[in-house]
C-alpha cells in the first residue's frame, strides 16, 4: 500500500515524464505515440517504475528497449523539471503495461463465447 506521499510523488513524476515524452519523444520513438499508465514509486523514494504502453508500433519490446537506452537523459530532463519539487531524482525503471492486449484478449474471448450457439435450458 502507498502512502500519499509516495502517490503525490508518483503523480508528479507521471505528469512530467508525460509531458517530456509528448514533446521530445520523436526523438526516441519517431511516429510512436508513449503513455505513461502508470508510476510506481518506493517508499525512500528512490526508485520510480513506470509502466509504458505504446500506439502506432508494432514492436513494443523494440520501444521499451529504445527507451531504456535513453533512461540516462530522461531523467536528466526530469531532473531539471522536479529540481524545485524534490531532493533526489529518483532512477527509472521502465516496464510495458499489458493491459491493453490483456483487454483485447478478453474481448476476442467473449466475442467467441456469444457467438457460439446456445443451449436450451433444461428445467424437470
Amino acid at each position: 500500500m502507498e502512502s500519499k506521499r509516495q502517490q503525490k510523488f508518483a503523480g508528479v513524476i507521471q505528469k512530467d515524464l508525460a509531458e517530456i515524452f509528448q514533446r521530445e519523444g520523436m526523438n526516441f520513438l519517431p511516429n510512436t505515440l508513449v503513455t505513461i499508465t502508470k508510476v510506481r514509486i518506493t517508499p525512500d523514494l528512490a526508485i520510480a517504475r513506470v509502466f509504458l504502453s505504446f500506439f502506432n508500433n508494432a514492436n513494443t519490446t523494440l520501444a521499451l528497449n529504445t527507451i531504456k537506452a535513453h533512461a540516462s537523459e530522461i531523467r536528466y530532463k526530469l531532473g531539471a523539471r522536479i529540481k524545485n519539487q524534490a531532493r533526489i531524482v529518483p532512477q527509472l525503471e521502465f516496464f510495458l503495461d499489458d493491459t491493453n492486449s490483456y483487454v483485447e484478449r478478453m474481448d476476442q474471448i467473449f466475442d467467441k463465447i456469444s457467438k457460439e450457439p446456445r443451449q436450451p435450458d433444461t428445467e424437470e
